[in-house]
């Protein structure tokens, strides 16, 4: 959400960061419907003092003056009260289209239109080469029993899947692994519900466009949210922080569905694109400066880098056009991993700059060293998201004899283990 003020001033650089980002959004029309709302409000406070003055005649007016002046008085409350829906109707309808009005992109942002134009910023580690013929990673499931697939559709749905054995502990090592890093760079690690309001899906600017991707529980009026940004994003609602509390630090760990509406027919083999999944989310608050906000970005990026090079996959570093990057979005860079049964990179973490374009949704705020109240910025990047992960690491790391090799860094959380399902 940008500030309305902002847009009236900023008109062209409004219009173009919906050109550019690919949203549907006539702004014209949202600064017309503010100038109107100012008018309406305008008449409106002039009719109410005009009826608190005029009240204020009827107790030492005289008896034959009384009537007339209680029906004028009347009169004045009747416009009162027929403008007021008039004005909260104009404002509810701004206020639906604020919540489109994209942030501006960093002007280092590159222009496109879809993921094909994202641009690679680096590479790092070597293809694996086999000297095997190498299995894709629901072979190397199956063939340790490591996943149920058929059973757990029936039970649950397509899309759904069941870890066994080895993998449910290579999961949570990988999450232990990764909530550890992250306590010791200082992040505080905070479980989350997987539900929450409408209003926090708000907040991070999931609604109103992506409803549609959202598991509604309409007895409770609750969603079950996609990531513990949806909640963490939330919990200085309405606050005023002081500047020396700043930055906050906050790594997220829960449960997260995702309805993967729209993406019918696509990656439907195994682990990939699945219902429910479970994420370490690395979330930041900062203060109102472009400086900081692009430090912390960088810093966040390279956490994700060392989480992926203790994994010992190989990977690669894009930065997200503009119209990938999402609504929110200063700027955004995705770090994908090799998955060499399709030749290709895939996105594991995803690491995003929203200035203050969150904290405005949640009224999320500081004082300033010189007393001055603004909002916050945030930032948010993958730590470590499963069993998406668990993709390229199976693959990148099967042995000829069927085993798979842990990395050094994780095998202090699997008991010490070189090799999972070794005969």
């Amino acid at each position: 959400m940008l500030d309305v003020k902002f847009i009236r001033e900023n008109a062209d650089a409004v219009k173009e960061a919906c050109k550019v980002k690919g949203i549907q959004l006539d702004i014209d029309k949202m600064i017309d419907l503010d100038k109107e709302i100012v008018t309406l409000k305008t008449e409106l406070q002039e009719l109410q003092a005009l009826r608190n003055a005029h009240s204020k005649k009827i107790p030492s007016a005289s008896a034959e003056e009384r009537p007339k002046l209680i029906e004028e008085g009347r009169e004045i409350g009747q416009k009162v009260d027929a403008l007021k829906p008039s004005v909260q109707e104009k404002e509810d309808e701004l206020k639906n289209m604020l919540w489109l009005v994209p942030q501006i992109p960093s002007p280092k942002a590159p222009l496109g239109k879809d993921d094909s134009d994202n641009i690679e910023v680096k590479k790092h580690g070597n293809l694996p080469e086999f000297s095997f013929k190498p299995l894709d990673h629901v072979e190397i499931l199956e063939k340790h029993s490591w996943a149920e697939f058929e059973r757990v559709a029936k039970v649950c749905g397509s899309r759904s899947y069941s870890l066994r054995n080895e993998m449910v502990l290579l999961e949570m090592a990988m999450h232990r692994y990764g909530l550890e890093k992250l306590m010791k760079k200082g992040f505080t690690i905070a479980s989350t519900p997987a539900f929450a309001r409408e209003e926090a899906l708000y907040g991070t600017g999931h609604f109103p466009t992506g409803r549609d991707q959202v598991y509604y529980l309409p007895e409770d009026d609750m969603y079950l949210s996609g990531t513990a940004e949806v909640q963490i994003n939330s919990f200085h609602t309405d606050e005023i922080l002081s500047e020396a509390d700043l930055p906050i630090f906050y790594a997220g760990f829960s449960p997260c569905f995702r309805r993967e509406a729209g993406s019918y027919g696509r990656d439907v083999r195994g682990l990939i694109r699945v219902h429910q999944f479970q994420k370490t989310e690395q979330y930041i608050i900062c203060k109102n400066d472009a400086a900081e906000s692009e430090k912390w970005h960088k810093m966040l990026l390279e956490t994700s880098e060392e989480i992926v090079q203790d994994f010992e996959l190989p990977y690669r570093i894009v930065e997200c056009c503009t119209g990938d990057m999402g609504a929110g979005k200063v700027r955004m860079y995705d770090v994908e991993c090799w998955v060499p049964s399709e030749n290709k990179y895939r996105e594991t973490h995803s690491c995003s700059a929203l200035h203050d374009w969150q904290s405005r949704r949640t009224n999320t705020r500081y004082r300033d060293n010189e007393g001055k109240v603004q909002f916050c910025h945030t930032l948010n990047n993958t730590a470590v998201a499963t069993p998406r992960i668990l993709v390229p690491f199976l693959e990148n790391h099967q042995q000829e004899d069927g085993s798979v090799r842990i990395p050094e860094k994780l095998r202090p959380y699997l008991g010490g283990l070189e090799f999972i399902g070794k005969k």
